[in-house]
């Protein structure tokens, strides 16, 4: 069972459980984002909204030997207080409720921000420091599930999302942005100076570790990364020559972000043991 599915992650996941032979049940509140992916036909789809305290969790898990939880309402706004006011609380209900319910395997998605201000390669060993409500809710939830795992033991994968682009991402992302200018014949491109190095990973690339990673009987904390720091400029120029486009940059007309370290990036090593040869399917 996969939540979130007509979201931005969930749809590429969705796609990669069923390239792997799964029999997916989709969640998502509304039928006609589901209705408008190209698997549509081939799962069963349940319109429900997870946050519902009076929704039938029991009979929305039945006969799901494993959840992919990936809904978050609320995003990209990082520092809204309803992460924690209202997405932490009810995120941790659902899941509770369907482990009560007998699923025995959850992967939550996580975050690179529940690191908070480290720089440099982040490994799963490091103290997370998160500074965003964002970043805050989901470090709690995780700590919270771990000590559900305690009294109701299941496997749980919690895995730390980097930067991922592609199909379907936030029309308000960097990529985004700049493939709409593209489109509409500007020739000049608005952004921070692009000097912050991140961690990119193409959509497709992340759906399918994420789908590896269910497969494998592994419990535990995996970043969900290429462990390749790119700078944004480098990133822009990259998507611009392979669109075939040159586009004058207009480096500093954004400030930083302060809600990050300048230079940070995943480090893969774990995900690379887990994953073997599959990490490079």
């Amino acid at each position: 069972m996969v939540t979130g599915a007509s979201g931005f992650v969930g749809s590429h996941v969705v796609d990669a459980l069923l390239a792997r032979g799964c029999e997916v049940r989709a969640v998502a509140r509304r039928l006609a984002p589901a209705q408008a992916q190209g698997w549509f036909e081939r799962v069963e789809f349940v319109a429900a909204d997870i946050h519902d305290p009076q929704l039938d969790v029991g009979a929305l898990c039945d006969g799901a030997d494993a959840l992919v939880h990936l809904a978050w309402p609320g995003l990209p706004n990082y520092r809204g207080l309803f992460h924690l006011e209202h997405n932490l609380m009810a995120d941790y209900a659902f899941i509770k409720r369907a482990v009560e319910a007998g699923v025995a395997r959850v992967q939550v998605s996580g975050t690179c921000l529940e690191y908070g201000q480290h720089s440099g390669a982040l490994s799963e060993t490091l103290s997370c420091q998160p500074d965003t409500p964002y970043g805050l809710a989901k470090h709690s939830l995780h700590l919270f599930l771990e000590t559900l795992r305690e009294q109701m033991p299941f496997a749980l994968q919690w895995v730390r999302l980097f930067y991922l682009h592609g199909r379907g991402q936030n029309p308000s992302s960097l990529l985004a942005a700049l493939d709409r200018a593209i489109d509409s014949g500007q020739t000049r491109f608005d952004m921070s100076g692009g000097e912050q190095l991140r961690d990119f990973l193409p959509i497709e690339r992340a759906a399918g570790y994420l789908a590896n990673l269910l497969q494998h009987d592994f419990s535990g904390t995996v970043n969900c990364c290429s462990g390749q720091p790119v700078s944004v400029r480098r990133l822009v120029e990259a998507h611009c020559a392979a669109r075939g486009v040159e586009m004058a940059l207009n480096l500093g007309h954004y400030p930083y972000p302060t809600y990050e370290p300048m230079a940070f990036w995943g480090d893969a090593s774990r995900l690379q043991a887990l994953l073997g040869a599959e990490h490079e399917a």
